[in-house]
């Protein structure tokens, strides 16, 4: 696409995720649903997602190099690191009370996942993207606004995952509004 001195072109807040299909949507709205006692403003079940590194606003100039980085680890996946597809346990609730936010997590991250984020993370910095400095931790936001739940055990979620998207975030009035750009296989 070729845009003219007179057109103006904005960043998109962007993010790296993984993606649930409709069967776990379904599961984590169930355990939503289970622990809805605790308040909140509830995350619509279409907008769960694991952020595996979020970028914020990125210049349409720096995308291309974004995409390129997830297009190498993708191909790259298997062969340097022994990991194709992974399975997911989500199996845990808990809160981060300070940002108000209740979630699903895993006991135990996969080691192909923590691969992935790191790779990611090394790859953005050398698109000279500034990322957050938090250290990673697994999990699907529930709700937001929401009070303190204790660290407890739910019912398993399997969740087969076999790629990783890019997503761009809009705010609108009533939340958030996800919308995955493009999604790259794990091999």
């Amino acid at each position: 696409m070729i845009i003219s001195p007179n057109q103006k072109t904005s960043s998109r807040r962007l993010f790296f995720a993984l993606w649930p299909n409709e069967t776990v949507r379904q599961m984590l709205a169930e355990i939503a649903g289970n622990i809805a006692s605790h308040g909140g403003r509830s995350v619509p079940r279409q907008n769960f997602h694991v952020t595996l590194a979020f970028l914020g606003a990125v210049e349409p100039e720096r995308r291309g190099c974004v995409e390129t980085i997830a297009a190498d680890i993708s191909a790259n996946m298997g062969a340097n690191m022994g990991a194709q597809h992974f399975r997911l346990r989500l199996d845990r609730v808990g809160s981060f009370p300070r940002a108000g936010i209740i979630w699903s997590g895993a006991s135990k991250t996969p080691s192909a996942l923590l691969s992935l984020v790191r790779r990611l993370n090394s790859g953005l910095a050398d698109c000279g993207l500034t990322l957050e400095k938090r250290p990673f931790k697994t999990h699907v936001t529930l709700f937001r606004k929401a009070g303190r739940v204790e660290d407890a055990s739910h019912a398993l979620v399997e969740w087969p995952v076999s790629d990783f998207c890019l997503v761009e975030s809009s705010t609108l009035p009533g939340g958030a509004r996800y919308r995955v750009l493009r999604r790259w296989p794990l091999r």
